[in-house]
């Protein structure tokens, strides 16, 4: 009689079927250098938006920081100052809108993390 043996049969180390933490740390920490890659290379891009055919440009950093706001002298209406107020909103929002769409393309979707 062969007697008890042990075991299930098979490699019962670790979690079996290949699994690997060493090489998940490895994806993990790749992952990471590639989202602070991405965010530098945000950071250091500038983005340009002109509202009012023109007329008021905004340039923001990938950070969101406004770099200039250039409004051409025709656009200036003492009696309309509004107008310009608005053109100089609709001119950031626009910046930061296309922040925003290259953020979301060029960050790594993590399943399960958001």
């Amino acid at each position: 009689m062969g007697g008890y043996r042990g075991g299930f049969g098979g490699n019962m180390g670790g979690f079996g079927g290949g699994f690997n933490m060493q090489q998940l740390v490895k994806q993990a920490q790749k992952m990471q250098e590639d989202l602070e890659k991405a965010k530098q290379e945000l950071i250091q891009t500038e983005f340009t938006a002109k509202s009012g055919g023109g007329m008021v440009e905004v340039v923001m950093t990938g950070d969101k920081k406004i770099k200039s706001i250039t409004i051409k002298p025709e656009i200036v209406d003492p009696d309309d100052i509004e107008m310009l107020q608005d053109l100089i909103i609709a001119g950031v929002n626009d910046a930061i809108d296309q922040i925003e769409k290259v953020e979301k393309e060029k960050t790594p979707s993590v399943p399960g993390l958001m």
